[in-house]
């Protein structure tokens, strides 16, 4: 677009039309949804086809359809960064094309607001986690407004409230009648200096990231959460989540993780057992730690390979099996060699990437095919007591880390699957089974199915389902959470708080001066009567998971301020229409989610099955990053005040405050305006790719603004002339333009191409700049024409702007009340396609035709064509094969 405007017109002054529109906006209450509260409702809530094809709940009196949209809520650390400006701007461009297309609209916020970084700031900074808790709120509310958000802040809520979280505690006891919450002894990664259990991310290295102290595994009682009970369901109800990134079902799958295998039991051949030895295959309906019930004495396996039972040579159990716990108990060695395990921590990862160790307990297993084979029994540190059985056989030839283990400790290494050089590494591939008596010659899979009915028949084994997917742990050792409403009493046990009691509140008057959990040493706090009997009791210490509350935040948005936690007229709004976050949370925070609505239904709850029909992740926003010549991370103002110092550039990587390479959405603000950040955010790339942030980027999108602000108000001077009875080439030509790119631009916000359809509006501005100083009457209807469209059409993306130019063109209404534009059939429609010709399916030339070109004329043309001609000469034409618009293919020979 050339620079013609008339120079009288000021420049755009964003700070005093953002101030102006976010200030009408509230006074208005622009962006209040209707409520369902004191209604008269059908039983069951209408569902009618919306006009992008998707299905919505009709509000009973308005007749509108409702649409939720929700960006997953922050943590209110202190300031929003740019990936929340990311995140946040793509659900307002969603939120308010549905509203313009008719929807009302769920659009609110609030604040996952507990966290063990409250809890840190109250011991580096000597403030109350509430109170740093609420003055971020109060701080990022402040900077989520100057966004220009279309939220309704009358829904706004902190899962720290205790009128949020006594519904959460109502939730747990509604658990607990069901049997979906139960007490039982885990292990955990335990920080011996700061006396508290740690998250897996919080072990580095072996050693807990705040105390630096070895981290040791313990086994604490805990509360878990019974969401293995839904495993199946879990993975059944991805089928139907089409709505949502493949990627992201992918990753869920694997979670969870089904696997068809056997279950096969190996009796203890050789070595001796100590005297109360426990046998590794607990009674029916007990648990693994049960104690002894029976003379016999077997290891319980469970395998998704019984095909490569023959090429087993070892045995292997975890540090806290059973077994090995016993054989512990009178063997300093192992014991000690336990205690080095329980140093890895508890993740798989940590665990995976450790050095495989073992300890030769001295017992023996026979081999369940072949009694005559007998091998040894190994306490491994790789072997987790959470997964499986807690035991598993070495195939050294067949899997990478038995072949480690088994080179380590000098162990045999039998191929048993044909197509690999074993003798330096695993081979994982396909092929014949050798070296395994009965089993030789058979596939892979035929192996499977003829072992596992060998096992049956031997009663050594069974075909089993198993899940990777392990219950919720719950609980956590920290004061800044939801407190779990359990008394324990030494006469009645765990006893839940009665629900005239809820919500138990956490104490303000804690002190952080002392290690582990300040409820656990508050003086009077944990201190109360037994609900159930009257003698003196204790409350739970132990705070919820912070997940516990993300799982169903977006069911209380529905309805805040009601007295129940999900109302039946709010859960209309659900499930949530179209959900937006980061990739990061696809697995635990969506799956706990999708766990809870399960959950919550059996209870009684009105939800659905699923929070989320759909579902966007959108990628990170990325920077290059900086050091100076000693090695340190530099900020990019840094970087700019060096004046010639040896600067080091290195690749851009997302945004984190480790490396500096950030940049504060507040300084963009206020130097450019909240919409140039926004429209740079939406046009430089397509939602789930990473954003590229560059200061050539924000500073095209700013001078694109004022070249939009030019022709807009160049236009508003001119004269609106009646409609002329018929168009020019071009005054027709740009109403083409114009309505075909609100026929394109819809439908690329329906399908989330918001950088597709902000490079559409420059193309339709580009046209109305070239056509500006054009005085006829036809191209200036036009040209009016095009403005009031393109204005509508830059609204979800420069709201601000679009509302001042919308005024500045004489309207009275505000522009986010006006419908969304509907393009006219015919201006769509092309005059002229390119049809492909073909001689014997390869292309020989192209030609422009009419739309209504009929089939003698396409073959006419076809054969027209020199080098058509050229490629038949001295061929018979067998036929010509004719797709209207598209090919004409002559076949000759």
């Amino acid at each position: 677009m050339s620079d013609v405007a008339p120079r009288e017109i000021s420049r755009y002054n964003f700070r005093e039309t953002e101030q102006k529109w976010q200030r009408f906006w509230e006074e208005n209450k622009s962006f209040e949804t209707s409520s369902f509260a004191g209604r008269a409702l059908p039983p069951v809530a209408l569902r009618t086809t919306s006009p992008a094809g998707s299905s919505q709940a009709l509000l009973p009196d308005s007749g509108k359809k409702t649409y939720y949209v929700l960006e997953m809520f922050p943590y209110p650390s202190g300031n929003i960064h740019m990936g929340h400006v990311r995140n946040y701007t793509l659900g307002d461009v969603v939120a308010r094309y549905k509203r313009a297309c008719g929807f009302d609209v769920l659009h609110p916020m609030g604040w996952d607001a507990f966290g063990l970084p409250a809890e840190n700031a109250a011991i580096e900074r000597k403030v109350h986690p509430a109170d740093w808790t609420y003055k971020n709120i109060d701080t990022m509310r402040g900077q989520l407004k100057s966004i220009g958000l279309s939220y309704d802040w009358t829904r706004e809520l902190a899962t720290c409230d205790p009128a949020y979280y006594r519904h959460e505690q109502k939730f747990f006891l509604d658990f607990l009648k069901k049997g979906l919450a139960y007490r039982k002894e885990a292990q955990v990664n335990w920080d011996p200096v700061d006396n508290t259990v740690l998250a897996n991310e919080q072990v580095i290295d072996g050693r807990g990231w705040r105390s630096g102290a070895v981290v040791e595994r313990r086994k604490l009682s805990q509360w878990f959460l019974k969401i293995s009970d839904f495993a199946e369901d879990l993975l059944e109800g991805l089928k139907g989540l089409d709505e949502w990134p493949e990627k992201v079902r992918i990753m869920q799958e694997r979670w969870i993780g089904k696997s068809i295998g056997a279950k096969l039991r190996f009796a203890i051949a050789g070595g001796t057992l100590p005297p109360l030895a426990v046998p590794a295959r607990p009674p029916a309906g007990s648990s693994q730690d049960a104690p002894p019930s029976s003379t016999e004495i077997s290891i319980e396996v469970f395998t998704t390979r019984p095909d490569t039972l023959f090429g087993m040579s070892f045995l292997a159990i975890s540090p806290h099996h059973p077994i090995a716990q016993q054989l512990a108990a009178n063997n300093t060695k192992l014991a000690g060699f336990i205690k080095e395990c329980d140093q890895l921590g508890t993740s798989e990862e940590a665990i995976e990437k450790a050095e495989k160790k073992g300890f030769d307990t001295g017992l023996k297993v026979r081999h369940p095919f072949d009694a005559s084979r007998e091998h040894p029994v190994y306490v491994a540190n790789f072997v987790l007591m959470e997964y499986g059985t807690g035991a598993v056989f070495g195939c050294p030839a067949h899997d990478q880390r038995d072949f480690d283990f088994a080179t380590k400790y000098t162990l045999p290494i039998l191929p048993v699957v044909s197509g690999g050089d074993t003798s330096k590494e695993a081979y994982t591939g396909d092929g014949a089974l050798i070296n395994s008596s009965f089993l030789d010659g058979l596939t892979v899979e035929a192996g499977k199915e003829r072992a596992i009915a060998e096992l049956a028949k031997s009663n050594a084994g069974e075909k089993t389902i198993t899940y990777r997917l392990r219950d919720w742990g719950v609980s956590r050792q920290r004061y800044w959470g939801c407190p779990i409403p359990i008394i324990y009493c030494d006469t009645c046990g765990a006893v839940p708080v009665p629900e005239k009691d809820l919500p138990v509140i956490l104490p303000k008057d804690v002190t952080f001066d002392k290690p582990g959990n300040p409820l656990a040493h508050h003086p009077s706090w944990k201190h109360v009567n037994c609900p159930t009997c009257g003698k003196k009791a204790q409350r739970e210490t132990d705070t919820f998971d912070t997940f516990f509350e993300s799982s169903w935040y977006f069911a209380r948005f529905c309805d805040p301020k009601a007295v129940e936690p999900i109302t039946p007229e709010a859960a209309r709004w659900l499930p949530v229409d179209q959900y937006i976050g980061g990739v990061e949370h696809a697995v635990l925070h969506l799956l706990y989610s999708r766990f809870f609505t399960r959950a919550l239904k059996v209870c009684g709850y009105p939800v659905p099955d699923e929070p989320f029909k759909g579902l966007m992740t959108q990628g990170m926003v990325c920077h290059e990053t900086y050091k100076d010549k000693d090695g340190n991370w530099l900020y990019p103002d840094e970087v700019a005040q060096m004046h010639g110092a040896p600067i080091t550039v290195g690749r851009s990587e997302k945004m984190s405050k480790s490396k500096k390479n950030t940049v504060d959405p507040r300084a963009i603000i206020e130097t450019y305006g909240a919409d140039t950040a926004r429209l740079f955010m939406m046009s430089d790339s397509p939602p789930e790719r990473d954003l590229e942030w560059t200061d050539a980027g924000i500073d095209g999108a700013w001078r694109y603004i004022n070249r939009l602000w030019r022709l807009l108000l160049t236009l508003k001077e001119k004269s609106v002339p009646a409609a002329p009875a018929a168009y020019g080439d071009e005054a027709l030509g740009l109403r083409r333009t114009t309505h075909k790119t609100i026929k394109e631009i819809t439908r690329d916000l329906g399908h989330f191409h918001f950088n597709k359809a902000v490079a559409r509006i420059r193309e339709l501005s580009n046209l109305m700049e070239k056509l500006l100083l054009h005085a006829a009457d036809d191209v200036v209807f036009a040209q009016l024409e095009a403005a009031g469209v393109l204005v509508r059409l830059l609204e979800p993306f420069l709201p601000h702007f679009a509302e001042e130019i919308w005024q500045q063109l004489g309207h009275k209404d505000t522009l986010a009340s006006q419908p969304w534009p509907v393009a006219i059939a015919e201006l769509c429609a092309q005059d002229e396609v390119t049809i492909a010709i073909q001689v014997n399916g390869k292309l020989r030339a192209t030609v422009q035709v009419g739309t209504g070109a009929g089939k003698e004329e396409l073959e006419a043309l076809a054969l027209a064509q020199k080098n058509v001609q050229d490629f038949i000469a001295g061929k018979q034409i067998k036929k010509i094969i004719v797709v209207p618009g598209k090919i004409v293919n002559v076949v000759a020979a």
